[in-house]
């Protein structure tokens, strides 16, 4: 009994450990990443980190990017989106977080993504021709993961709206008071 209570103590203080590294990194991370969130934009870089994301593209020759979700997630739309010819690759990263990344139908995709997650494809496990556009996602999760589907409930939608809609009047509410308590002659910049 003393032997299964000293590891249930150590797996805990070990996910204790991981979830600090993980915010540590989490807080680097942000500072690090430039977000490429432009919708038009035929390569991108998400970050949710601490903070939640929406993005929808409409790119004409989509080819990939990266999305990082740390302690944070939530939705890549890529329906109104055309593939390169030659398909599109994503890296994902979740790390206590995650996302839902919205693609038509008849896309096909591979996934290869590694850790303690991971990702599931929610479309009708149905046959998708052999030169209809290729989405390749591939990357780590730790306590976290991606959905892949084509539609999403309503509910949710409006629940993830609300949250961005939050988030940014923080950071709003944050920049103003950074700027409210700077000399007059550097705010003015």
């Amino acid at each position: 009994m003393r032997v299964i209570g000293r590891l249930l103590v150590l797996l805990l203080g070990g996910m204790i450990a991981a979830a600090i590294a993980g915010t540590i990194a989490a807080r680097e991370a942000k500072r690090r990443i430039v977000p490429i969130d432009d919708p038009e934009a035929d390569e991108i870089r998400l970050a949710a980190i601490f903070a939640p994301v929406s993005f929808k593209s409409t790119a004409t020759s989509f080819r990939g990017g990266s999305i990082d979700c740390r302690f944070g997630g939530g939705v890549v739309d890529l329906r109104e989106a055309s593939l390169d010819p030659a398909g599109a690759h994503l890296k994902v990263t979740a790390m206590f977080g995650g996302g839902q990344i919205l693609i038509p139908e008849s896309w096909r995709v591979t996934t290869r993504v590694l850790g303690i997650g991971g990702i599931g494809d929610a479309r009708p496990g149905i046959e998708r021709a052999e030169d209809a556009p290729h989405l390749t996602i591939e990357g780590t999760a730790i306590f976290g993961g991606f959905g892949v589907a084509y539609e999403m409930p309503e509910e949710a939608t409006r629940g993830l709206e609300e949250a961005v809609a939050k988030a940014a009047a923080k950071a709003s509410a944050r920049v103003e008071r950074t700027r409210a308590e700077m000399p007059e002659e550097v705010a003015a910049v």
